[in-house]
């Protein structure tokens, strides 16, 4: 077992890790700083996959204000209100920052000025973007500049296992990795560590993230001791392709071509938007447009794959071949014709709200622990405006390795892990490859997605919450007891144990937090209680890990610091 030093380990290579390093790398060259990713650095995660770009305000006629209401408005008005301001106030920074010191290109008008295009839920056409494959451009640029910072060292294929604490003063001490190569563990001793690994939404049957997410760093940080909140929000994009038994199955066609003016429609070609938001349509905001199009497949006026149509042959060809090439050549892989045809798709679960409970400078309650992007939450309260996202990671990013540096620079005290604490970790990891018989991680992994879409997904009901957190707990069950053959080598049946062990619980605490809120707010739509309820539920539900290994929850008031989220207009979903 290897043993390394680390001034800073930062765990992922998305927005938020690549922005952490970079600003950590910045504020002080002699730190020695380690980024390790699941696959490779760069290459995974989901930032490299936005498509749609990045909301900042650069217009004259745009303001903060405008920004920072539009996100609440969004989030149903639960937002943590400094995190929501810090957000759409460090976005201009951010963007300079690409453009000049990273090099990224974002589309230009004729003028010279950024382009910027109309998303949804937006009173401002705000998205800055290069193309349709924004998040390319950008973690390509920042990853190629990342080799620039001899201080930065990059782990390709080793991934976290879990936090290690000094059980004396109760810091962060490091983390126990493991090197998917060669199947053998690695401690890092590291005096602080940011975590950014991007959320779990793959434990639904039809999911948009890259497929290595599995929700390690929430996981990782439960089984550590955080709090977590707002984990019933769940959002789901509007427009996955539909792919039959491919892999294709849940990617995402980016929010613009609504933007732009797509039609969404049932298999009777009528534009149902109409029936459920008539003045934004197809510009209401994902959570609205996802739970419309759901409504109309259980309605029985579904495509022949369950879904729905998006039409952009409208807009003509030439313009569509021209302003979404990506979504097009995307679209052709399932030998469908974007430019000239309606294309199937289905609502497909996308991104977490809820996360780790941080501070503006994504401190956790464990000092030297960070948390960055959609580990995090808070900041987008219900429900996530597309293009916020992006912004979110690098916001964030940025502000993890400014305050872990800082932190680091402080330090006066080493911390110590515990030999105990690395072999009991270890010893429990490795347990299946003890079993001569067991469950198949892959299976669980099935049943689990199942469960998760038909039980905990866009209509929530309390009989089938209440299931879902029943056969979770039996999920858990087969997790403790799968068998493993084999190497430690690339054991892809190992990795998927690690995966779906870290999946099933944060599955619980979605399940557990939707059952607990007995109303419709945002992305979370409860059919026995239809309408956002501010008298009882303008809180935020708090969960931590007990004395027991239980969930505990805890209802605090929404904290409205900068605006009474009454002021806002249109927050609530009002029952039809």
């Amino acid at each position: 077992m290897e043993h390394v030093e680390a001034d800073i380990l930062i765990i992922g290579s998305g927005g938020a890790g690549m922005f952490a390093a970079h600003h950590a790398a910045n504020q002080d060259p002699n730190l020695k700083i380690i980024m390790s990713a699941k696959g490779l650095i760069g290459k995974c995660g989901c930032t490299r996959m936005v498509q749609g770009g990045y909301n900042v305000v650069l217009h004259p006629e745009d303001s903060i204000d405008k920004h920072f209401k539009d996100t609440m408005k969004g989030g149903g008005g639960i937002n943590n209100q400094e995190m929501a301001w810090t957000l759409v106030n460090d976005a201009p920074k951010r963007i300079r920052e690409l453009e000049t010191k990273m090099g990224v290109f974002f589309d230009r008008n004729e003028d010279g000025t950024v382009h910027q295009k109309p998303f949804a839920g937006q009173s401002f056409d705000r998205t800055v973007h290069r193309g349709d494959l924004t998040g390319i451009e950008i973690i390509s640029r920042m990853r190629d500049q990342l080799f620039a910072k001899p201080n930065v060292i990059t782990w390709d294929e080793i991934r976290a296992v879990d936090l290690l604490i000094d059980e004396e003063s109760q810091r962060l001490a490091g983390c126990l990795m493991l090197d998917n190569t060669t199947g053998e563990f690695v401690v890092v001793h590291a005096k602080s560590v940011i975590v950014g690994t991007g959320g779990a939404a793959t434990m639904y049957k039809i999911a948009t993230p890259s497929l290595e997410k599995a929700g390690d760093g929430m996981a990782m940080c439960y089984r550590a001791g955080t709090e977590f909140l707002d984990m019933e929000m769940m959002q789901f994009h509007p427009t996955g392709l539909l792919a039959e038994n491919s892999r294709l199955n849940g990617g995402v066609l980016e929010e613009g071509l609504r933007g732009a003016g797509g039609y969404l429609k049932n298999s009777k070609g009528e534009r149902f938007m109409q029936d459920y938001d008539p003045d934004r349509m197809e510009r209401s905001t994902r959570d609205r447009v996802s739970r419309a199009a759901y409504m109309e497949i259980m309605a029985g006026r579904g495509t022949p794959l369950e879904g729905v149509y998006i039409d952009v042959s409208h807009l003509g060809k030439e313009n569509v071949l021209k302003s979404f090439p990506g979504m097009v050549e995307r679209c052709r892989d399932v030998d469908k014709d974007l430019s000239e045809d309606p294309v199937e798709i289905s609502p497909a679960a996308h991104f977490q709200m809820g996360g780790v409970k941080v501070s503006t400078d994504c401190e956790t309650e464990i000092p030297g622990l960070f948390v960055a992007g959609e580990d995090a939450g808070g900041v987008h309260g219900a429900n996530r405006l597309g293009g916020n996202g992006v912004c979110d990671s690098t916001v964030f990013g940025a502000r993890a390795g400014d305050a872990a540096a800082s932190y680091v620079s402080n330090l006066t005290q080493d911390t110590n892990i515990p030999e105990a604490q690395v072999h009991s970790i270890i010893e429990d990891i490795i347990a299946p490859f003890e079993r001569e018989e067991g469950e198949n991680p892959f299976h669980i992994r099935n049943d689990l997605k199942s469960l998760m879409w038909e039980s905990v997904g866009l209509v929530r009901n309390a009989k089938d919450l209440e299931y879902a957190v029943d056969q979770l707990s039996v999920l858990e069950d087969r997790v403790n007891r799968v068998s493993v053959k084999g190497s430690r080598k690339y054991n892809l049946t190992w990795q998927e144990l690690l995966n779906v062990r870290n999946l099933v619980s944060v599955a619980k605490m979605v399940a557990g937090s939707a059952l607990m809120r007995k109303e419709s707010r945002g992305s979370h739509y409860r059919e026995d209680y239809p309408e956002s309820n501010d008298e009882n539920w303008l809180n935020n539900i708090y969960i931590r890990k007990d004395e027991n290994g239980d969930l505990s929850y805890e209802w605090r008031n929404v904290e409205q610091t900068r605006i009474n989220v009454s002021e806002i207009e249109g927050y609530k979903i009002v029952a039809k």
